[in-house]
């Protein structure tokens, strides 16, 4: 169940642009740098974005990307489905076959309980509430 590299990065620079979204276009080596992503792998990362409509991007000198729509209206699972092949959590997180009782393992009431959380947050949180969360973080570790 983990993400890969492009997932991730693609919800690190999603969430940066939700955070700067009255900036318009930041260039992808605005993002790179500050993000301490390769360039290179990042613009694959993004280009994936704008093919599905959560970016719009901007050619030229002063080119860049921003995000297609405000970002209270970009949810978590928009980025993961658009950069992960498969992204499923598993139903048991011992990787034991789940029987008609739904009781596979010891673990299973409280790995259904998180697995409930975690789909919930992904199908609701927004990248503006990520970002909000992301500009607390920021000013109280000065």
């Amino acid at each position: 169940m983990s993400l890969s590299y492009s997932c991730i990065y693609g919800l690190r620079a999603s969430v940066l642009l939700a955070g700067r979204q009255e900036d318009g276009f930041v260039t992808i080596r605005e993002i790179s740098n500050e993000l301490e992503i390769s360039f290179h792998f990042l613009t694959k990362v993004l280009q994936r974005l704008t093919n599905s409509d959560i970016l719009e991007s901007y050619k030229g000198p002063n080119g860049g990307v921003k995000l297609a729509k405000d970002a209270s209206n970009i949810t978590i699972r928009e980025i993961i489905d658009c950069l992960e092949e498969n992204f499923t959590i598993p139903e048991c997180a011992l990787g034991l076959p789940i029987f008609q009782n739904h009781e596979a393992c010891p673990f299973h009431e409280d790995w259904r309980e998180l697995k409930g959380k975690i789909e919930k947050a992904v199908d609701t949180l927004t990248l503006h509430e990520l970002a909000e969360r992301d500009k607390k973080i920021f000013i109280s570790n000065r």
